[in-house]
Parts: C-alpha cells; sequence; structure tokens
C-alpha cells in the first residue's frame, strides 16, 4: 500500500520593510508572523552598532512580540534589550520600530501611495482654508489619492491658527485700514499674513500611515525633505528651526503646520514668505516681544526674509521647481478639483470657516 504523502509544511510569508533616517542610515527589517506574533526577525542596514552582540538582542526582543505593537513600545523593548554601553549611530530603537511596522504593512512609504499634484488655482481664503478639511477628509476616508496642492487668493488676508486669540493676534485698526481678511484654519500655529503673490502655499494631504512611527517633531521635517530638495536646486540651503520653522542662514522663510482626523487623514501645510511687505505686516499682526524672545531678534520685520531676494527668481518659477522635484521623488501627476469637492469646500464655508461663531472660539 503506497503511503499518502504529507502535506508540505507552509512556512509564513516573509515580510520586508525598510526606514532611511532622514540625514542618518537605512535600517531594513526582514520578519515572519506566526499566530500573530512576530518570529524571525532579522534587522539589519549600513548604520553603526556597538557591541555586536547588540544586534542578536534586538532581534531577540522582537521576536514574540504581538505584530499589532505599537511602535512605542517596539522601541521600548529594543531600547530595555541593549546592553549598557550600546551606542547606535545613524539609527534608533525608534527607526527600527518604523521599519518593523512598513514591513507589517501597517505603516507606509512615499513610494505605497499614488500621489497627486494641484497646481495654483486662485480661489477666496476663506475657501482655502476649507478645502484643506475637506480634501484631508477625502483622503482618509480612501476617496482621494494623497495629494499637494498649492494655493492661491487675491484679496490680502490673515489665516490664524486654531487656537489663537482673535483679540490678541490682530490689530483691529490694521486689518480695517488693509481690508484684511481673517479666517480661522483647522491646524494649530501662528497667524499668516498674505496678500496676492507675496507668499507660497501649499497643502499635503497624507494618511497618517505615512508617519507611523515617526515622532510629532519629527514628522515636519520627514515631511519637507522634498521641499528642502527643491530649495537646494534653487541655490538655498534650508533648514528646520524645531517645531515648526524653516529657515536659512539669512533667517526664517517659512512656517508648518498641522492637524491629524479621526478617519486616518493628515493635513500639513507650509507658508513661505516670498515679497512681504513687513511695514504692512506689523500693522495688522501683534507680533509681542514673547513671540520673539525665542527667535534671536528684536524685530519681527527681521524675520521675514523673502525667497525673491534669496533666489532672484518669480514666484512662479519657485513653485514650478517644487512641484518639478515632488514629481520626480513620488511620481505625482497631475490632479484637479472636483466639482463635488468644490462644492463640499462652499458648504463648509457657509457653516463653519464663514461664521462668527468660528472665527471667534478663541476670543
Amino acid at each position: 500500500m503506497t503511503p499518502t504523502p504529507r502535506p508540505a509544511e507552509v512556512r509564513p510569508s516573509r515580510f520586508h520593510g525598510e526606514y532611511k533616517v532622514p540625514g542618518g542610515k537605512l535600517v531594513v527589517v526582514d520578519l515572519d508572523v506566526e499566530d500573530g506574533l512576530l518570529a524571525g526577525v532579522s534587522v539589519s542596514g549600513d548604520f553603526f552598532l556597538e557591541p555586536d552582540e547588540a544586534l542578536p538582542e534586538i532581534n531577540g526582543a522582537l521576536a514574540g512580540m504581538p505584530e499589532s505593537t505599537t511602535p512605542a513600545d517596539l522601541a521600548a523593548a529594543i531600547t530595555a534589550s541593549l546592553p549598557p554601553g550600546a551606542v547606535l549611530f545613524g539609527f534608533s530603537a525608534d527607526a527600527v520600530a518604523i521599519a518593523v511596522r512598513r514591513a507589517l504593512a501597517h505603516a507606509t512609504t512615499w513610494s505605497d501611495h499614488h500621489w497627486n499634484i494641484i497646481a495654483p488655482t486662485v480661489l477666496p481664503t476663506h475657501l482655502n482654508v476649507a478645502l484643506d478639511e475637506v480634501l484631508t477628509e477625502e483622503v482618509g476616508a480612501g476617496r482621494r489619492n494623497p495629494t499637494l496642492r498649492f494655493w492661491d487668493w487675491e484679496e490680502p488676508s490673515v489665516v490664524i491658527g486654531s487656537f489663537q486669540s482673535v483679540r490678541n493676534e490682530l490689530e483691529p485698526e490694521g486689518v480695517a485700514r488693509h481690508g484684511i481678511s481673517v479666517v480661522r484654519r483647522i491646524s494649530g500655529g501662528g497667524a499668516m499674513f498674505m496678500e496676492a503673490g507675496n507668499c507660497i502655499t501649499y497643502s499635503l494631504y497624507l494618511p497618517q500611515t505615512l508617519v507611523d512611527g515617526i515622532s510629532f517633531t519629527d514628522s515636519y521635517a520627514f515631511l519637507d525633505a522634498w521641499v528642502m530638495a527643491a530649495l537646494e536646486k534653487l541655490g538655498i540651503s534650508a533648514f528646520y528651526v524645531p517645531l515648526n520653522d524653516i529657515a536659512t542662514d539669512q533667517g526664517k522663510i517659512g512656517g508648518a503646520a498641522q492637524k491629524r482626523l479621526a478617519n486616518g487623514g493628515m493635513l500639513h501645510h507650509v507658508t513661505m514668505s516670498y515679497d512681504i511687505d513687513a511695514d504692512k505686516m506689523v500693522e495688522v499682526l501683534r507680533i509681542g516681544k514673547e513671540k520673539l524672545s525665542d527667535k534671536g531678534t528684536r524685530s519681527a520685520k527681521k524675520r521675514v526674509d523673502p525667497l525673491r531676494r534669496q533666489t532672484g527668481l518669480a514666484r512662479t518659477e519657485i513653485i514650478a521647481a517644487m512641484m518639478e522635484v515632488f514629481a520626480e521623488r513620488y511620481a505625482a501627476t497631475a490632479s484637479e478639483l472636483t466639482g463635488a469637492e468644490l462644492a463640499a469646500a462652499r458648504e463648509r464655508v457657509a457653516s463653519k470657516f464663514g461664521t462668527h461663531e468660528w472665527l471667534h472660539r478663541v476670543p
């Protein structure tokens, strides 16, 4: 009697994740998942680690952990496994945790998504702010690809942060004299003084999986790495000043803000000064000594260092260069606002962003 052959053992699929530390090294993780637990974990990369014995300790610390373990708990387990005096150069326990989460598809990379770019379109400032909320919701719900959108507008405006006080941030006489439209956005951070053509503003709508495991602070520089590359291409060496200022050795050129929604969508937007009228700005905004105290300057005017002077280029040329770098890096394709998105944003202006209650929710 011929014996029945035993079925071949099915080995779980091998998972692979990579994370390039900004300014640091590449971390690679290969692992299996058995009964919901990490197994066969192998951490590798072009980083430096002392002593050598620390690497198997890291692998062993991760083995047996549930695949649903949070990035913070993964990093804590790695840190606890390290021998006294261990040195991690070019990477960190957090970086390994991110690579693990990417291997398990809990975290994503830029290349995991199809990115779109929406070129500048002149719209009322209230509508621009409302679109930030609508498009973030659309990306979080999976109805729109992750998208980079450049703003454009005509009316002079001030866009204040979600938690700023109208009374404390604005000079009523200056606002009235210069016909300023005042709008409150959904993200935190400081006030933006905006006249037609005086700054460059863009919004990035993304799934929060892209920043899974990355600290709130580090996510700013991570999401704007392409901007730094674009500025470098234009001859500007820019850097982040924590938490959210973008600067060069000649001064501040911009600031970023973020908002994360419950449906998994995330907004990251930036305003960079191009040719701001500093005299008018200080007539409209109240920029006190406490605000300037940690900026190393005594004058608000000195904090505005326009891109026009540093590049000698037209605003449209700078935006074009930024769009080109983003498209090249992430294989992004052109997109437009849909009729439904614009209609939703107009409704949101009527019900929220254009109302006295929203603007003055922090008097």
